[in-house]
């Protein structure tokens, strides 16, 4: 079985894998555009107690099941507890539609990344460097076949690199690319320390403002952290269990998911460090909602630097957005991939691991082409080519889940399916089949003793299903109003 299924090369290669998995668009986008819109410190401070709190606990949870069981989520649900196979079917369903719309986000960064690297030695007449940022963004999420060629040129490279398989494939990729991210990242954060007003960014992150909490209610600041964290960590949508599948006994799974989720909340930190200081140093708002990463920090790169320097630092800057998007992308296809190679498997059938990924990313361009070709909500009205399920449906008390397709698919998954799903593992190991379930399975390490059991009880009893249980009815709020 093994030998048909692949198994990561080194620890530190799915180390990287994971966290290359964690750190995607969730961090380098959206925590800082959340933090911003949510009071700067205190939104951090109330971050690092949930993912202490609830982030290492699920993704224990998620590794511990799938080293277990050597399967993805639907098998591993299945010899768990076979009445919730259906939450392996949530996982596996959820990534797929997340795909569908994060490789399109993933096509818009790689348009940046393009215009910046042409505008290096002629920003006078790159049209990213002459056009006001909300009108470079509104014309080319409303040209349509454009968008889709940037988002299929992404989805390829994401094909490819899962289809070498996961040591070949996706662990080699994440050695080079980890490193890469890091020092792009760190690149950035130095040169935007120099800016003059930066420090103003560093107070707004790292310092606590009454004000914030008295306007915003400690409720609402609460609620966005956690759905910030869980969707930064990868949790719910299969990726950690699958990963977890491909483990070897000797590793410490423990150990290992304090590592990832340190990891993934460090450079979530970072990107903060990278994107304040700078819209604080050319006077923008940091609570720019969705449009910081596109419009807000485009404005930066083209108006407030200008030139040379300006492109260039834009080229850094998108180029690292883009490897951390392909880190996530890859890892949330191979849930996929994985799913069907394990119904093959089980059936005795042979094994095309590159024949079902391009299969499957092909299914994933089919299913992208309405958030691709609705301008991100703009619809027909606003220029794109395909309606709004506002639009479509004819909905005139317009609402989050259906001003544009990228939302609709988003409220199924990050809205109730990866919630419920996460909800239903905690329930499922710390009422039905208790604590010992994974206990045996990280004992099974040579040398490893799960001193830390009874607390990892409490979390997976009352504390995590409380915090997820918050995170949604925030998500469903937060869509439906």
């Amino acid at each position: 079985m093994k030998e048909h299924r692949g198994n990561w090369g080194s620890n530190i290669g799915f180390i990287l894998a994971a966290v290359g998995s964690a750190v995607g668009l969730g961090n380098i986008w959206g925590f800082p555009y959340k933090m911003g819109a949510s009071g700067g410190g205190i939104f951090l401070l109330i971050y690092l107690i949930l993912a202490a709190l609830v982030g290492v606990t699920v993704l224990l949870g998620e590794l511990s099941l799938g080293r277990k069981y050597q399967m993805g989520p639907v098998g591993a649900y299945r010899q768990l507890c076979r009445k919730f196979t259906f939450l392996g079917y949530f996982s596996v369903f959820s990534g797929f539609l997340i795909m569908s719309f994060y490789s399109v986000l993933g096509g818009i960064v790689l348009k940046y990344v393009v215009g910046f690297a042409g505008a290096i030695f002629n920003p006078q007449d790159a049209d990213i460097m002459t056009m006001s940022s909300g009108d470079y963004f509104g014309t080319f999420v409303c040209a349509g076949p454009s968008m889709y060629v940037f988002f299929a040129i992404f989805m390829a490279a994401s094909v490819i690199i899962v289809s070498g398989g996961v040591a070949g494939g996706i662990e080699r990729f994440t050695k080079i690319a980890m490193p890469a991210l890091a020092v792009l990242l760190i690149a950035v954060i130095v040169y935007v320390a120099t800016l003059d007003g930066a420090a103003d960014g560093y107070r707004f992150m790292f310092g606590i403002h009454t004000d914030a909490i008295r306007e915003l209610g400690i409720w609402s600041i609460t609620k966005t952290a956690a759905g910030q964290m869980f969707f930064s960590l990868s949790l719910a949508m299969g990726i950690m269990l699958t990963y977890g599948s491909y483990l070897p006994k000797e590793t410490k799974l423990v150990k290992n998911s304090v590592i990832i989720a340190t990891a993934d909340t460090i450079v979530a930190v970072m990107a903060g460090m990278a994107v304040m200081p700078a819209v604080f140093a050319f006077g923008l708002e940091p609570g720019g909602g969705p449009g910081l990463l596109f419009v807000t920090l485009h404005s930066v790169f083209a108006d407030g630097m200008g030139g040379e320097i300006g492109a260039l630092m834009g080229f850094i800057f998108y180029g690292l957005v883009f490897i951390a998007a392909i880190t996530s992308s890859i890892s949330i296809l191979e849930g996929s991939v994985t799913f069907v190679m394990d119904i093959r498997r089980e059936k005795g059938m042979k094994m095309n691991r590159g024949r079902f990924t391009v299969i499957i990313g092909a299914l994933v361009l089919l299913f992208a082409i309405p958030v691709a070709f609705d301008g991100l909500g703009s619809g027909v009205g606003g220029g794109a080519i395909m309606k709004t399920p506002a639009e479509l449906f004819g909905i005139e008390n317009v609402k989050v889940w259906c001003d544009c397709w990228l939302d609709f698919y988003d409220v199924i998954t990050e809205g109730i399916l990866m919630p419920l799903g996460a909800f239903g593992m905690c329930i499922v190991i710390g009422w039905i089949v208790g604590i010992d379930s994974i206990k045996t399975e990280i004992e099974a390490t040579p040398g490893v003793k799960m001193n830390s059991a009874k607390w990892f009880d409490i979390c997976f009893k009352v504390i995590a299903p409380a915090v997820l249980i918050i995170v949604l009815i925030a998500q469903i709020t937060s869509f439906f109003g």
